[in-house]
């Protein structure tokens, strides 16, 4: 039994050594890519089967727990900025007299997902001032509907398979578009927006493909990039949410954030997962949120369980005073 276990656990250790070392590899292909969506449960497996190993092995012991242990360090290492020992990127924003704040909600409600009263009751309960909703196909359209016509503003693209989208806003709206700028079937909003202290920013809500068997990353990378770098009209306030099917420490998401100055307030606070919603604890957060310009982060929080295999992201964001 000893060397069954022995074997076994060797086997283990070799595989999560391997694939580790690969996904360090600068490449689009999603076998590789999709090591970087796990980083997180993976260190955790690692460390537990490095305490298991040195505990029930008699020979290989060092070597296996060793390996596991090679493997976990390099997934902490890569996920480093997003613990609460790491340095904070930006501190939250304590409002002043003269500012004003709204609250901003990203839902992927999951389209395969018939749970639409614990969508809709999340949504009443938070009554967010910006609204972003993922996987839209026309049974959710439809369910929503009573919830979208109240706002002053919305505007919709609805997919029957899982990238559909809506967008809706009580705060005025200059102009608001969805532009499928990579696959056919994946918009990305862009929406310029009156802040309630009388400035503008731009809203930009994404979700692009995941790295699937089939799906190589370069286009949904370069969709995840020029979203934040190219924006309609380059203004300096902005935020970005939405389900990127790609976690905060990956290259990609990090050239998002340096090509567009962008600002993460999960740095320095916890990595935030979103996925998969029943299992947090061995999850990774793969909706996000940033912002960058005259805006700063009250307070924000992944959402509770609501039906969809992704929680809600909500934002409490605040406007100064116009400089």
């Amino acid at each position: 039994m000893q060397k069954i276990v022995r074997y076994i656990l060797a086997i283990l250790a070799g595989v999560a050594l391997l694939a580790t070392l690969v996904s360090l590899i600068p490449s689009d292909q999603w076998f590789i890519r999709a090591v970087d969506l796990v980083r997180e449960p993976i260190a955790y497996i690692a460390l537990a089967l490095a305490l298991l190993s040195a505990i029930v092995l008699r020979e290989w012991r060092w070597i296996i727990a060793g390996m596991f242990l090679v493997v976990a360090l390099i997934q902490f290492w890569r996920i480093w900025p997003y613990n609460s020992i790491a340095d904070e990127e930006m501190a939250l924003y304590e409002p002043g007299a003269q500012d004003r704040c709204f609250t901003a909600l990203a839902v992927n409600v999951k389209v395969k997902n018939t749970n639409f009263q614990g969508v809709i009751d999340q949504i009443q309960s938070v009554d967010p001032d910006v609204l972003l909703l993922m996987e839209t196909d026309e049974k959710w359209a439809e369910a929503l509907a009573p919830v979208v016509s109240q706002y002053r503003h919305s505007l919709s693209d609805i997919q029957p398979e899982a990238f559909g989208m809506i967008f809706a806003s009580r705060l005025p709206v200059r102009r608001s578009q969805m532009i499928e700028n990579t696959h056919r079937d994946t918009p990305t909003l862009y929406a310029t927006m009156d802040l309630p202290n009388g400035a503008a920013f731009e809203f930009i809500g994404l979700h692009p493909k995941p790295p699937l068997p089939g799906w190589d990353t370069e286009e949904r990378d370069r969709n995840i990039i020029d979203a934040g770098a190219k924006t309609p009209d380059n203004l300096p306030s902005a935020v970005v949410m939405g389900d990127f099917n790609d976690v905060p420490w990956s290259r990609t998401t990090t050239k998002f954030r340096e090509a567009g100055d962008w600002l993460d307030p999960r740095i320095g606070r916890g990595t935030y997962a979103t996925f998969p919603s029943r299992l947090l604890l061995l999850g990774w957060p793969l909706d996000q949120f940033m912002l960058k310009g005259n805006l700063g982060v009250r307070g924000f929080e992944v959402m509770p369980d609501n039906g969809s295999d992704h929680r809600a992201m909500r934002a409490v964001l605040c406007a100064g005073p116009p400089s």
